[in-house]
């Protein structure tokens, strides 16, 4: 078994859960495991973009876990960083 972390935050909660895994589970597998779905049921987390230590992850179903993981899974943004530096300049 390895250890390892699912992560996911918003602005007003941040939640870590950390498990143990089989060597061959997937993120996919991991995030569904860590019941994480249930602090935040407003979002589809299996369906949101997702990395390892800030490394987007292509293939969630695909990638094998190793200890000391740490999945990441990436909210939408709610504006992006250029409607925020636009807004900040027309004050």
């Amino acid at each position: 078994m390895i250890q390892i972390e699912v992560v996911f935050a918003t602005s007003s909660l941040q939640k870590i859960v950390t498990l143990e895994v089989e060597p061959q589970c997937s993120i996919a597998d991991a995030i569904a495991r860590s019941q994480i779905q249930e602090f935040f049921p407003e979002y589809e987390l299996l369906s949101l973009p997702v990395g390892i230590f800030g490394k987007r992850q292509f293939s969630p179903e695909q990638y094998q876990l190793k200890n000391g993981d740490r999945i990441e899974i990436y909210r939408p943004l709610n504006k992006t960083p250029n409607q925020k530096r636009l807004e900040r300049a027309r004050k």
